[in-house]
């Protein structure tokens, strides 16, 4: 029989439409997306079934939208399928915001204070670095070791450099090891780009900047993590039912203190996914269920841990064949 680990995605997963066809199909989702309206004071689930993309890709409608979708699908599986999540799921993981919905899958958050949390977080990251001061790419075909190289080399700012006093450095650190050799870094823009151009003339396979409006994972989040500190001292999370595996510490967490630290450090810490996915392998997961938007997190597990087992569920059609996994 197959041990379960139930897996959510974070941001880049999200899309226009998506959760439309789940809240047309199935009450429990409708009912999650209204619960997020309400308290949101938006109508966040009009902005994700119809746009405009833009729109739903500034980072605070994103971080609560993502987690509305994923916590619609848990819903509807616990509902058509009769069960609980700490019958069919021995840990839970989120990739960075992923973290907020697996807590609230596991009964640590309510939706509400959830969406809360995630909508404030959204705000905070944006605000903590000025709109084209930061950048993050990504580094095709590498190991950490070779990463910290790059940022190192990159960090220092070059003789001659008008904007910044020559010999200083600017905060350049790998923001999420997502496996497979893919590794994104974020930081000040021009120490970014200058990463890129040192891992292109190392021979690495490939390194691109990547199209998001906040360097995060990363220093320059400080100002973010002292807001999310703040809010989490006032909304602290419960036990949750079901362990969940930290993205800073990739280890099985269960104390509420240690989780409440765990996500305020995690605004500016790399968020370890590839050991997340080791760890989980190695305490006996050989199932991930990837639930909410998209299949990212899947694809980076089966680069990870390819002799597990892989399904996602974010349409009624996913949900079917995966309550028909669940049930084996």
């Amino acid at each position: 029989m197959s041990v379960h680990a139930f897996i959510f995605p974070g941001q880049g997963s999200q899309a226009v439409g998506m959760g439309r066809d789940l809240a047309a199909a199935f009450a429990p989702a409708r009912e999650v997306f209204e619960e997020v309206d309400e308290v949101l004071k938006q109508k966040l689930s009009k902005l994700m079934f119809e746009g405009p993309g833009e729109t739903l890709t500034l980072t605070e409608n994103t971080q609560p939208a993502l987690l509305a979708v994923s916590l619609a699908v848990l819903r509807v599986l616990e509902h058509e399928g009769g069960f609980r999540l700490a019958e069919r799921a021995v840990l839970v993981a989120g990739h960075s915001l992923g973290e907020y919905s697996a807590l609230a899958a596991a009964g640590a958050f309510s939706v509400a204070d959830a969406a809360r949390l995630l909508r404030l977080r959204g705000q905070a990251m944006q605000k903590a670095v000025p709109a084209g001061e930061g950048a993050m790419a990504a580094l095709i075909g590498v190991e950490m070791a070779d990463v910290l190289a790059i940022c190192a080399e990159a960090a220092p700012v070059p003789e001659g450099d008008p904007a910044l006093t020559p010999g200083t450095r600017q905060v350049v650190e790998p923001g999420n090891d997502n496996g497979g050799g893919q590794i994104v870094i974020s930081g000040a823009r021009a120490a970014v780009e200058r990463a890129v151009e040192v891992a292109k003339a190392r021979g690495v396979r490939r390194a691109m900047l990547l199209p998001v409006s906040a360097p995060f994972h990363c220093a320059l989040m400080a100002p973010a993590a002292d807001a999310m500190a703040e809010a989490l001292a006032a909304t602290p999370p419960a036990i949750p039912v079901v362990p969940v595996v930290a993205n800073v510490t990739a280890s099985r967490e269960t104390d509420p203190l240690a989780i409440r630290d765990l996500l305020v450090r995690q605004v500016t810490a790399t968020v370890r996914w590839r050991e997340c996915v080791q760890a989980m392998t190695a305490m006996g997961v050989d199932s991930f269920v990837e639930l909410g938007a998209g299949k990212v997190l899947s694809g980076l597990v089966r680069r990870i841990a390819p002799e597990a087992q892989t399904a996602a569920a974010g349409t009624p059609a996913e949900i079917e064949a995966v309550l028909k996994l669940l049930s084996a």
